[in-house]
């Protein structure tokens, strides 16, 4: 069931992200971030970071998709987004049932101990002792901030400079 589950969750991800950038309204481009960010959040809590999915819902598809939607409103004002809601729902949908077949007829031809999945992660002995020996803010900080340092500070930066640029842009109009 959770080889299920990830591909259906990994569907939407990669549908969400693919409406992301083909959405040509900047309401309905957010509503299939928020998608994307909630599927990877589900992702998390299928490999048992619970920790981070709840980050990831909180601090991505809470806090900062509100920034989003507050810098949205203020470039586009008095535009209806009624009909944006309707087709980004259908859209999420379609790209949901798809990784889903997908995901069967992967495992259908392709054993589970071939999957491509199951070979970057220790399994569930070794996340154990590893979380015996760091506990779970060491397992997760550890890799952040040595391995994925500069992935990390380069997405601050990127969310900042997003951020700064929107609101010149808004400046000037109003």
């Amino acid at each position: 069931m959770t080889d299920i589950l990830f591909f259906v969750f990994a569907a939407v991800a990669a549908g969400g992200a693919f409406g992301v950038v083909l959405q040509k309204n900047p309401v309905g481009s957010l509503l299939f971030m928020v998608a994307t960010l909630g599927s990877v959040a589900g992702i998390f809590v299928l490999f048992e970071a619970h920790f981070l999915a709840a980050i990831q819902v909180m601090v991505y598809a809470g806090a900062i998709m509100v920034l989003f939607l507050f810098v949205i409103m203020l470039l586009n004002l008095g535009h209806d987004y009624q009909r944006d809601l309707k087709a980004g729902l259908g859209m999420i949908l379609a790209f949901a049932v798809t990784g889903l077949m997908a995901g069967l007829l992967v495992q259908q031809f392709r054993g589970a101990e071939q999957n491509p999945i199951y070979q970057h992660f220790p399994g569930p002995e070794g996340m154990d002792a590893l979380l015996a020996e760091q506990g779970v803010i060491g397992a997760i900080a550890r890799p952040l901030f040595t391995d994925y340092v500069v992935a990390f500070e380069l997405t601050g930066i990127l969310l900042l400079v997003a951020l700064v640029g929107a609101i010149a842009i808004a400046k000037r109009r109003v």
